[in-house]
């Protein structure tokens, strides 16, 4: 049975010229995929499953270690010692997952200063983590951000527009990207009864604020996607070599509607489950220029990332801080 979500195999994109017969077919898919569902799983995306792999292995021992080493990290409204506020781990308590919000680990207590954001922040990691484990960490944030960089770019020369507008928008250690672990124990019981359907959750219904994220399910699955038109639901197969691709709320409001943001939702799995998100977000000084794929040239008019981020994670419980 063919899958409802398509996949697009991207390796023509990888060395960035976006030029070629096969790059910009590529795009096409990317594009249609965007525009019609949504959602769409990325194969030849340059990052060994390896490393993913070990990612995964780290997030789980992580989650399995002891509240203490995890509290560790807690942003200050759970652990009052803690100074961080934004980043960090959240207990299941909070909405039936545990998870781990990590920023640009490229970010120190020396150059914090320079990035007058209140989601920009310093986690030490090292009260957590080993030295190899945060290595790998921030290896796979450095590869998954700059996939997150082609994706974009492909669509800006999609619509003929300066890739320097990318450059722009996602200046690293500016950017509020989040890597995140999202870890599903055994839960007792639902999240969410989804009004809709009847169905039992273990993630609400629900869209993401940034550009894009670029996910990795366990084999485990659980994910699904709304079809826009009928409402329906449909799930999202395990791949182990694949990387799931959506769009957000950024995307939406840049492109005027053109690429809308999709409802997702995670079944209720008695099993525990792990998914690692990477939300692709803009610097959290860039203008959301409205006309972003209409006008010729980029305008610096335009409501602050920050501002727009912090309306949209007021629906998320976890945020609520």
């Amino acid at each position: 049975m063919k899958s409802y979500i398509p996949t697009i195999n991207i390796s023509p994109l990888l060395n960035s010229n976006f030029n070629s017969l096969m790059a910009k077919n590529t795009i096409k898919k990317i594009e249609k995929a965007c525009i019609d569902i949504g959602f769409f799983q990325v194969i030849g995306h340059g990052i060994d499953i390896k490393e993913i792999n070990n990612v995964c292995k780290i997030g789980n021992k992580f989650f399995n270690s002891s509240d203490d080493n995890k509290n560790k990290l807690a942003p200050k409204k759970w652990i009052k010692k803690n100074k961080n506020i934004y980043r960090g781990y959240f207990p299941n308590s909070v909405n039936g997952k545990e998870g781990l919000d990590l920023g640009d680990l490229q970010i120190k207590p020396h150059n914090l200063k320079k990035y007058k954001s209140r989601y920009i922040e310093y986690l030490d990691l090292t009260k957590s983590f080993n030295k190899p484990s945060i290595a790998s960490l921030s290896n796979y944030y450095d590869n998954i951000f700059s996939l997150s960089e082609i994706l974009f770019k492909g669509i800006i020369k999609l619509y003929k527009k300066n890739m320097k507008i990318s450059n722009q928008a996602f200046s690293r250690k500016k950017t509020l990207s989040t890597l995140r672990f999202n870890y599903y124990p055994n839960q007792t019981k639902p999240v969410e009864i989804s009004k809709q359907d009847g169905v039992a959750l273990g993630c609400e219904t629900h869209v993401d604020s940034g550009v894009f994220t670029v996910l990795y399910q366990d084999k485990k699955g659980g994910l699904q996607v709304q079809n826009r038109n009928n409402k329906k639901w449909y799930d999202v197969p395990f791949n182990k070599k694949a990387l799931i691709i959506n769009t957000g709320l950024a995307l939406e409001y840049l492109s005027k509607g053109k690429f809308k943001a999709t409802n997702h939702r995670v079944l209720w799995n008695k099993s525990t489950r792990l998914s690692v998100p990477f939300f692709f977000e803009p610097s959290h000084d860039f203008k959301m220029n409205i006309n972003f794929l209409n006008s010729k040239k980029y305008s610096k008019k335009g409501q602050i990332y920050e501002k727009f981020l912090n309306q949209s994670l007021k629906k998320f419980i976890e945020y609520q801080r």
